[in-house]
């Protein structure tokens, strides 16, 4: 089932109140409310409860990932904020051109 745009699977449950409506998981993480405005937010869970997503109606998003030991190890937003501590460090041509000082060319 989907509601608002989220799939429903297993059990959920859904708050109504004066205002606004929140759905909450299994294990009791909102994933979703929503109020009178219409403005919204989604959240997304690991397996650990670890808030790994979160996205709201003003366009606003966070993306986060965690190590087996629930440490945080990547953070990015919509701002461009990107804090990476992943053992392999991903980067751009452009970040690498930044830390080496010069322009590369990447040849195969």
């Amino acid at each position: 089932m989907k509601l608002k745009g989220i799939e429903l699977i297993g059990e959920y449950t859904i708050v109504y109140f004066t205002e606004s409506f929140r759905i909450f998981d299994e294990n009791d993480n909102e994933i979703y409310s929503e109020n009178l405005n219409r403005f919204w937010i989604k959240r997304k869970f690991d397996e650990y409860n670890n808030k790994i997503y979160f996205e709201n109606s003003d366009g606003y998003w966070v993306k986060r990932e965690f190590d087996k030991n629930n440490n945080q190890i990547y953070y990015e937003n919509s701002k461009g904020i990107i804090e990476n501590n992943r053992l392999i460090k991903e980067l751009t041509v452009e970040q690498i051109e930044k830390l080496l000082g010069c322009a590369i060319k990447i040849i195969k």
